[in-house]
């Protein structure tokens, strides 16, 4: 059954458990694909429209972020809108590991895509001994159950 809006608690749970296994894969065409065409994005300071754009934009992220982790929360919703909370940890290429949190705000056309994405993200550098999200996501989790400072 595809997770097309209006979104009920569990089907906007599921579409941001999806969001997270699509963004985890690191395929930009994947990714992109999720999206509307002329998809419209905020993302910290850039603002992308369109496959070609998201593509190119998570193309440039994942050849710099390395050892990409994701975890996504449902934060909110109603209607075609999705509110979410995440981290992600990555390792630059420096070597040195960060771990990122961030809000998204989703909106999506009736086919179930994404059509607009605003996110606020700030990062942390992190010793590497300190990373939380290794490997694929427990399936008894229901939550990020990691603390956001």
């Amino acid at each position: 059954m595809p997770l097309v809006p209006p979104f009920t608690a569990e089907t906007a749970a599921q579409k941001v458990q999806a969001a997270e296994d699509l963004w985890n894969t690191r395929d930009p065409e994947r990714v992109a694909r999720a999206y509307t065409p002329d998809s419209l994005w905020r993302n910290r300071d850039r603002l992308l429209t369109g496959h070609a754009e998201i593509v190119a934009f998570l193309q440039e992220k994942w050849d710099t972020e390395r050892d990409y982790a994701l975890r996504k929360e449902l934060w909110g919703f109603r209607g075609n809108r999705i509110g979410v909370r995440f981290q992600y940890e990555c390792q630059d290429i420096t070597g040195q590991w960060w771990r990122s949190y961030g809000n998204e705000l989703w909106e999506f056309a009736p086919d179930g895509r994404n059509r607009r994405r605003e996110a606020s993200i700030n990062d942390l550098p992190i010793d590497e001994r300190d990373r939380r999200i290794t490997g694929p996501r427990p399936t008894a989790e229901h939550g990020l159950l990691l603390p956001v400072l």
